[in-house]
């Protein structure tokens, strides 16, 4: 199916039909950059464990400089879709250009400044030794891999607008395949160590972004940049920043409050913060098609409302929604009912017995609001569609720096709850930003998009 016929399925189709087109691939993407982070990880804790701590100790500060491109990417499929929805190819040439250059451009200056403050932002989190020295040489190859990665975010969102969720898919899995050639022929072969896994993952990045980009100008994409005569449009920049920079406010801030809550979770001590990471690794995978289905909403909500069709907007929100919530309620029974042998098959029999009864009460109520992770997931999917994602950002930051986080601090000093207080507040926070964000929906402000002017000069 080309992009055409997927802009007509989705603007005319079965709507169900749509959701599940466009999330499969999505979702097999998701699993497969597990995979890469797995990959990597697994080949450099057989050099030390304090190799595999560097590369964990470091990954927060690439996430927020990876932020900006996110939020980018999160622009682009809300604009791009719009346009495309509407008609205006002509237009939506014209913004995949100028988001192109504002992403090449902005990729290159984080990367020269990443480069040059990497040692000074490892000292500032307290590294020493080792663990600061192999942290700063695999910090400064991941900033070099930040064009390939904005370029293939890029790459993402202009694919993704047009209903294209398979190519995307591809490139990533061929990608992960190279790493996982190079990876131990960098690090062991050639005895670069922990700097083999870096070059090993800017190789294969770098390949995904070469060979995305050469499918750009093909004629399969129906918005290929437009480069003739190419000037720096203010107004169009403008959009993409007002649309991409709450998106990226909303990942750092979010990836900030990860840093303290694990703070928080360590103050508890190592067999707390085991059970967290293990039952995280188990829920994600669970959640891994509600979160397809909010990113697949992203484009449908874009087109439809190019097209005017708040209906159909409408209707895409409420069965994306009993979709996610159905997957969420067998998620918690199968969670629930089967802890146990879950449990013993992430966790090895010689784990610490403390770290298996804390894992299972923290899957229990973490297990209990799988269902309000996905409404989470259709609702940022729904306003990022429209392009106000100022309403996403708040509901990604206030869910961690307003509810959870005080939570868990008044749990920790003004009850005797100990580590059940964390996993207590982790599922209540989900309810709070659920509510919050139906009381958004059912203020109707979201039903304005950034493009609505572009639109109806359009429709006349």
């Amino acid at each position: 199916m080309d992009n055409r016929n997927k802009t007509e399925l989705i603007l005319t189709g079965h709507i169900y039909k749509i959701l599940f087109t466009l999330s499969i691939p999505i979702i097999i993407n998701s699993l497969i950059q597990t995979l890469y982070n797995l990959v990597d990880g697994i080949w450099v804790s057989k050099i030390s464990s304090v190799h595999f701590a560097a590369t964990a100790f470091v990954w927060p500060v690439n996430f927020l400089f990876i932020s900006l491109g996110v939020g980018l990417s999160i622009a682009g499929t809300s604009l791009l879709s719009q346009l495309i929805g509407g008609g205006n190819l002509k237009e939506a040439k014209k913004y995949s250009a100028q988001l192109m250059a504002v992403t090449l451009l902005s990729s290159v200056a984080l990367t020269a400044i990443g480069y040059i403050i990497s040692p000074t932002i490892i000292k500032l989190m307290g590294a020493t030794g080792d663990l600061a020295q192999l942290g700063n040489t695999y910090l400064r190859i991941t900033f070099l891999d930040l064009p390939f990665m904005f370029l293939f975010f890029n790459i993402n969102s202009m694919m993704h607008a047009q209903g294209d969720t398979i190519t995307p898919m591809l490139l990533s899995g061929a990608s992960a395949i190279i790493n996982v050639i190079l990876d131990p022929i960098f690090i062991f072969t050639l005895d670069w160590g922990i700097a083999g896994a870096a070059w090993a993952t800017l190789v294969s990045r770098a390949t995904l972004a070469g060979v995305g980009f050469w499918m750009l100008f093909s004629e399969k994409n129906t918005v290929r940049p437009d480069f003739r005569n190419f000037r720096f449009d203010r107004e169009v920049i403008t959009e993409i920043v007002s649309v991409g920079l709450p998106s990226s406010i909303g990942q750092s801030g979010a990836s900030l409050g990860f840093i303290v809550l694990n703070g928080f979770i360590g103050s508890y001590g190592t067999a707390t913060i085991a059970a967290y990471a293990m039952v995280n690794r188990i829920t994600s995978l669970v959640m891994q098609p509600a979160m397809g289905i909010g990113s697949a909403l992203t484009t449908i909500v874009g087109q439809n409302l190019g097209a005017n069709q708040m209906d159909r907007v409408h209707e895409s929100f409420h069965k994306a929604l009993r979709l996610t919530i159905t997957i969420g309620i067998v998620g918690c029974l199968l969670l629930i009912l089967f802890d146990k042998p879950i449990i013993a098959f992430f966790m090895q029999a010689k784990d610490d017995p403390s770290v298996i009864e804390l894992a299972l009460t923290y899957l229990f109520y973490i297990s209990l609001s799988m269902p309000l992770m996905g409404i989470f997931s259709v609702f940022q999917g729904l306003f990022q569609g429209t392009g106000n994602t100022k309403y996403s950002m708040a509901m990604e930051v206030g869910r961690l720096w307003f509810v959870r986080l005080p939570m868990i601090l008044l749990f920790k000093h003004f009850s005797s709850w100990g580590s059940t207080g964390i996993w207590f507040s982790m599922s209540f926070s989900n309810l709070v930003v659920c509510l919050y964000g139906y009381w958004l929906y059912k203020r109707k402000k979201w039903q304005k998009s950034i493009l609505k002017p572009q639109l109806e000069e359009l429709a006349m």
